[in-house]
């Protein structure tokens, strides 16, 4: 009985890391599906790596079955999923015309996102606040370049030959975000939701519905705007609630 009670724990243990593994792998064929042009199996692939990293940590709380292990473990598919997926992606999909470029730019943004990994695991180590990040972080960096995949068809015929120099800049700009002192919000303390709950609502219902309806379309700009967000509360509104930098 014992023994099997051992049995089912380890079970239990395994779980949130087969999520992981699960978003390993996914952003793993994201790389490969992207070197045989399939830019769009590519896409989905990280986006459904977000969606396992997004379960791997809720499981492992439901659990009880959290770990330095996991912690470290989901880190290292980060990386793969977020940041060299992404990064090669875009590469081979339009900023391979700039050379070597192009290159260093993929090569910034998966490097900058190493070092968000490493930030973020230091701060969580030292009891930082859950309300911010500190800098964009990977998952939603590496989102956004997926979704911009499916977005770009959507845009006029006049604007198809902007979209390189487009993907060039947003590459680095999102590296740089990375490991810039950006406050983003987390969504992990709910303080917000619970005093303001009927226009938390209200909000979730319209995201969900322009998702449903146009996927593909929406998916890039709801990434886009929450980058935005972010750098309007660091730059404008933070300024005014205190004059004194804020620090991690």
């Amino acid at each position: 009985m014992e023994e099997n009670k051992h049995i089912v724990r380890r079970g239990i243990y395994i779980l949130p890391n087969l999520f992981t593994t699960a978003s390993l792998f996914t952003g793993f064929m994201a790389i490969i599906w992207a070197s045989n042009g399939k830019f769009e199996w590519s896409a989905m692939g990280i986006l459904f790596s977000a969606l396992m990293d997004g379960l791997d940590g809720k499981v492992a709380r439901l659990t009880g079955t959290s770990s330095e292990f996991g912690v470290q473990y989901d880190s290292l598919a980060d990386l793969v999923a977020f940041g060299v997926a992404p990064g090669f992606m875009v590469y081979a999909w339009m900023i391979d015309a700039f050379g070597r470029t192009g290159a260093a730019m993929a090569f910034l943004f998966a490097t900058c996102g190493a070092l968000r990994l490493a930030r973020f695991n230091v701060a969580a180590a030292s009891g930082a606040s859950k309300k911010f990040f500190i800098g964009l972080p990977i998952p939603a960096a590496g989102c956004t370049l997926a979704a911009l995949v499916f977005f770009v068809p959507y845009l006029p015929t006049m604007l198809q030959g902007l979209v390189p120099g487009f993907c060039l800049l947003l590459t680095g700009l999102l590296g740089v975000l990375m490991v810039s002192r950006v406050r983003y919000y987390s969504f992990k303390e709910y303080g917000f939701l619970r005093t303001h709950r009927y226009r938390s609502m209200v909000t979730a219902i319209l995201l969900f519905s322009m998702i449903m309806a146009e996927p593909r379309l929406f998916g890039f700009l709801l990434f886009f705007i929450y980058i935005i967000v972010g750098l309007v509360y660091t730059f404008i509104l933070l300024p005014k609630k205190t004059p004194l930098p804020f620090t991690q």
